[in-house]
């Protein structure tokens, strides 16, 4: 397969992940979730739990810590344990934020944006009304409830191309998960890495870019003024 360009010609639509891209939220009860695992025989620092996760929706994470419990203990979890490792994400206390600058860059992209993320309809829309970027996006908010595989399939990014009507050849994703980039990637999008995130740990870059990412952004700040920059070739 050709790897898509660093920036498509022409660039018609920017597509965004929503964790750890627009809002700050991967990094939210993560310490505590790798204690709690911890506790229950899932030794795994911060930055395993981010590169094992991230990206993921919650079917697939929840079958691939269901097996990993299952190396460990000979037997699957129960409720009991989930609802544990919740209540303790839970207890972190963190508040939901939108990305430094996120706000400004997105309301300064000319072309159409959109959302596809992995997180549930319910969720998604919360997060983006409380951080106040809902209305940068809507009605183009798209779950991966809507398909039936999640990332790093490419359902929900050609379902978003699809909903805008543009190819996806002309689309540019924005993640920060491998499992996203990878996505991306499938769905015959350029893709570029974003490290802007609390969660993005010592080499997280890298990998981003070992998935395929054809640039890693480490800020807001930084995506923009390489897309107004491309904008301003595409109309020169």
């Amino acid at each position: 397969m050709i790897a898509p360009p660093i920036v498509p010609t022409p660039l018609s639509a920017v597509i965004f992940d929503c964790d750890g891209v627009l809002v700050d939220s991967e990094i939210a009860g993560l310490k505590e979730s790798a204690a709690y695992l911890k506790r229950h025989g899932l030794n795994w620092s911060q930055a395993e739990l981010v590169e094992r996760f991230s990206g993921l929706r919650d079917d697939q994470f929840f079958d691939l810590l269901t097996r990993a419990f299952r190396d460990v203990h000979n037997a699957g979890p129960n409720e009991a344990f989930f609802k544990g490792l919740y209540d303790q994400r839970r207890l972190s206390g963190m508040p939901l934020e939108a990305m430094p600058g996120a706000y400004d860059a997105v309301k300064a992209i000319k072309t159409p944006v959109a959302v596809a993320s992995s997180s549930r309809t319910d969720r998604l829309e919360k997060k983006l009304k409380t951080t106040q970027l809902w209305p940068l996006f809507a009605p183009h908010v798209y779950s991966a409830d809507l398909v039936e595989h999640g990332k790093p399939a490419p359902d929900i990014y050609t379902y978003t191309a699809k909903q805008l009507g543009i190819d996806p050849a002309e689309c540019l994703v924005i993640e920060d998960s491998v499992n996203g980039v990878r996505s991306g990637i499938r769905a015959g999008m350029a893709v570029w890495g974003f490290t802007g995130g609390g969660h993005c740990f010592e080499g997280h870059g890298a990998r981003l870019e070992d998935a395929g990412a054809r640039w890693v952004a480490p800020s807001f700040q930084a995506l923009s003024g390489r897309l107004q920059g491309q904008e301003a070739d595409s109309v020169s």
